[in-house]
């Protein structure tokens, strides 16, 4: 009897060399030097590229949860060393490396990690003057983190007991080159704030190598830093040495045994200070106790002083001479509001209620007389004008004429007034009206003038 043989699907074949590849104990968790080539930085934040070296490559990805951490931005072409493990990508069945961590490889990398790290924090504004805080003149106690075995410290304590021997000084040792040195100072720097005893932190290590230093240049010591409530002075390296640290700090100081001279004050310029003070607070003292004695001794001799009856009786002259004036004024201005009085009161009077009752009766008792005569005039105009009217309609009256003889001749109707033989004819019966009837005639004959 045949066997038959399994027959897989693409998917399962590559979801089992997955499981493979990524229980393999050298697979899961391994470090890649390559260069760069490929570069995508896709905008759901991933990264996408290949690393290379002279006979090989390999594909490549870095999630956008791994690479928010990189102390840098990669580039292509950029050496680096990578760690994470290999895996396969099942929708295409292809393997390829995921990373979890990168950091450039070597010096060319490091200064290029230093250089891009320092161009985003100055556009942040985290290199700006005006975010840094001026140091207190007279600080209380000063807080130090560096190693507790290299010569910074002691550099640093001799020069404080030197310039100001009465200050305390807390020492936080830590760690300042290696793989643990910037987490230590990120903690010590957090730690001597909550501490909240000191007025100045500095910080910092003797010079070295870029490698030895680079601690001071990650970003997290640098934000704390710029996070701290309590100053910050940084002390790294010589002279010629910068780091992200020097540029972030509130003050930056070339070398540790600098950075104590800026903390604190010299005692001995301070005592000088204080004896320069003393002196001139003396002299004025002096001085003023001079210029009033003088004064003392013009007033002793004022003629206040050496005839004060005579100013006393001046002042009793005065004081009458205030009094008349007082008098004379009060009494002018009683007689300007007397006056003042009488005028309110004679306008009052004259908006008195009956004041007005009987001044409006007497006005109406005019008026009334003034209608009457105008009435009576216009009656007797119009009386006038209507006997005229009757005189010139009795002279214009028909009854008038034919009263002289005259009559006045209609149609047989009555209605239509004839006022010419043409409105007749032979035979048409008209009506004459005279001046005591009427005649009912009829026309025998017409004849025209």
């Amino acid at each position: 009897m045949t066997v038959q043989p399994r027959i897989y699907s693409i998917k399962e074949l590559n979801k089992y060399i997955r499981m493979k590849l990524e229980s393999d104990t050298v697979l899961g968790d391994v470090w890649l030097r390559g260069e760069i080539s490929n570069f995508t930085h896709h905008s759901s934040g991933h990264m996408y590229f290949t690393l290379k070296d002279a006979d090989s490559r390999l594909k490549c990805v870095m999630f956008a949860s791994h690479n928010a951490r990189l102390p840098f931005i990669p580039r292509e072409g950029a050496k680096v060393l990578a760690r994470g493990n290999i895996s396969v990508f099942e929708r295409d069945g292809t393997y390829q490396f995921y990373v979890m961590a990168m950091q450039p490889d070597g010096i060319g990398s490091l200064y290029l990690a230093y250089e891009q790290l320092k161009e985003r924090l100055e556009r942040e504004g985290l290199f700006s003057p005006a975010r840094k805080r001026p140091l207190p003149a007279y600080p209380k106690a000063i807080g130090v983190i560096t190693s507790p075995t290299g010569a910074a410290v002691r550099d640093i304590i001799t020069t404080l007991q030197r310039r100001y021997p009465l200050i305390p000084v807390y020492v936080y040792p830590v760690l300042v080159q290696g793989a643990g040195a910037a987490p230590a100072i990120v903690s010590a720097i957090q730690a001597m704030n909550r501490f909240g005893g000191c007025d100045v932190l500095i910080v910092g290590r003797g010079g070295g190598s870029l490698e030895e230093l680079w601690a001071f240049n990650e970003e997290a010591v640098a934000r704390a830093i710029v996070s701290s409530s309590v100053p910050v002075i940084s002390a790294v390296g010589h002279e010629t040495d910068f780091t992200i640290a020097d540029f972030v700090a509130d003050l930056r100081a070339a070398t540790p045994t600098a950075a104590a001279e800026l903390a604190v004050p010299h005692v001995a310029e301070l005592s000088q200070r204080l004896e320069r003070l003393k002196q001139r607070l003396s002299g004025s003292a002096r001085s003023r106790l001079r210029m009033e004695n003088e004064r003392l001794d013009r007033v002793r001799r004022s003629p206040f002083f050496r005839y004060p009856r005579k100013y006393l009786l001046e002042q009793a002259q005065r004081l009458d001479r205030l009094q008349e004036q007082l008098r004379q004024r009060t009494m002018h201005a009683a007689i300007r509001e007397r006056s003042r009085y009488e005028k309110l009161e004679k306008r009052l009077a004259a908006h008195h209620p009956g004041e007005r009752i009987a001044f409006s009766a007497k006005r109406l008792k005019t008026v009334s007389r003034q209608l009457e005569l105008a009435a009576s005039g216009v009656l007797k105009d119009k009386k006038q004008r209507l006997h005229s009217g009757i005189r010139q309609l009795d002279a214009l009256s028909p009854l008038k004429v034919m009263a002289r003889g005259y009559g006045l001749v209609y149609d047989n109707e009555g209605i239509r007034l004839i006022k010419s033989v043409r409105e007749t004819a032979v035979g048409q019966e008209i009506s004459v009206k005279l001046a005591d009837g009427t005649m009912d005639c009829r026309v025998i004959s017409v004849r025209g003038e």
